[in-house]
């Protein structure tokens, strides 16, 4: 196809991929309420094992403004409408994307995709666990103690978790995707694992709510683990691609290698060239 068809084809899967989302948006905002109590259950189960309300349903939070309470619906419903759209969204950009791919790509892609999401919703629980533990914490560690919550902040502070906790855990498939394209390799991976602990770790004390040892070593342990479990994924494609078993893997640079079978033919002069041109004319010097 031309540009133009290229870019009109473009516009045409984003309109569907929004019409998508749009649909989405009317689930997603009549699941808003039963998602919004699934999020508030750790804040509510916190006051009521301190005390501070005798049953679930007492269980508020503070509002600023007339509209937060709206607005925050929205929001949660756009986000349920990216989730429940994605087979569609997704459909879209995969038939906008899979004509240039060739046929061992696309194999590859479906098992990329396949596992993408039950990686994000595994990264999604963790962030539920650990956020619920690590609100109580940062509650009771506080100069107020436990006390009501403003209810947007509470809210960004739930599904900013369980953004960063699932998108984390897809950082495993970036790798395999490097590994079977073939930029890093299995061995290379192996070696980096100190590295790769230690990132882990570091990123977990960033970004676990919790100061406590418990989150961010359970968040940590199950990165490291995801990636030793990519290590070895990668290091299996390695051996059934026979990367590292080339001709001269394991000779020193100063070594030469072997010519086994080889068997030296003699040269022989060729038959004599005969001349393509005419002589010159004998009355004719050279330079004429």
């Amino acid at each position: 196809m031309t540009l133009m068809e290229h870019i009109r084809e473009l516009r045409n899967r984003l309109f569907k991929a929004a019409l998508g989302v749009a649909v989405g948006l009317v689930v997603g905002f009549i699941l808003s309420k039963p998602v919004f109590l699934l999020l508030q259950a750790p804040y509510c189960e916190l006051l009521l094992e301190k005390g501070n309300i005798d049953t679930m349903a007492d269980c508020a939070f503070t509002q600023l403004g007339p509209a937060d309470a709206f607005i925050l619906r929205l929001k949660v419903a756009l986000w349920l409408a990216l989730i429940v759209s994605a087979p569609v969204w997704l459909y879209q950009l995969w038939a906008f994307i899979a004509p240039g791919l060739h046929r061992h790509e696309r194999k590859w892609a479906y098992w990329f995709v396949a596992l993408a999401a039950p990686l994000f919703a595994a990264g999604a629980f963790l962030a539920y666990f650990v956020a619920g533990k690590g609100l109580g914490f940062l509650m009771e560690s506080g100069l107020a103690g436990v006390s009501t919550l403003e209810i947007t902040k509470y809210t960004s502070f739930m599904t900013g978790m369980i953004l960063l906790f699932g998108v984390s855990f897809e950082f495993p498939l970036i790798l395999l995707m490097l590994n079977f394209a073939g930029v890093l390799t299995g061995r290379r991976m192996l070696k980096w694992w100190r590295v790769a602990v230690f990132v882990a770790f570091a990123f977990a004390a960033v970004t676990t709510p919790d100061p406590g040892p418990f989150g961010m070593s359970l968040f940590a342990g199950v990165l490291s683990l995801l990636y030793f479990i990519t290590v070895g994924v990668a290091m299996l494609n390695d051996r059934r691609k026979g990367r590292g078993k080339e001709i001269y893997e394991g000779l020193d640079d100063d070594e030469t290698s072997s010519l086994e079978g080889y068997e030296p033919e003699p040269v022989e002069a060729g038959p004599p060239i005969e001349p393509s041109i005419a002589p010159l004319e004998r009355r004719y010097d050279d330079m004429t």
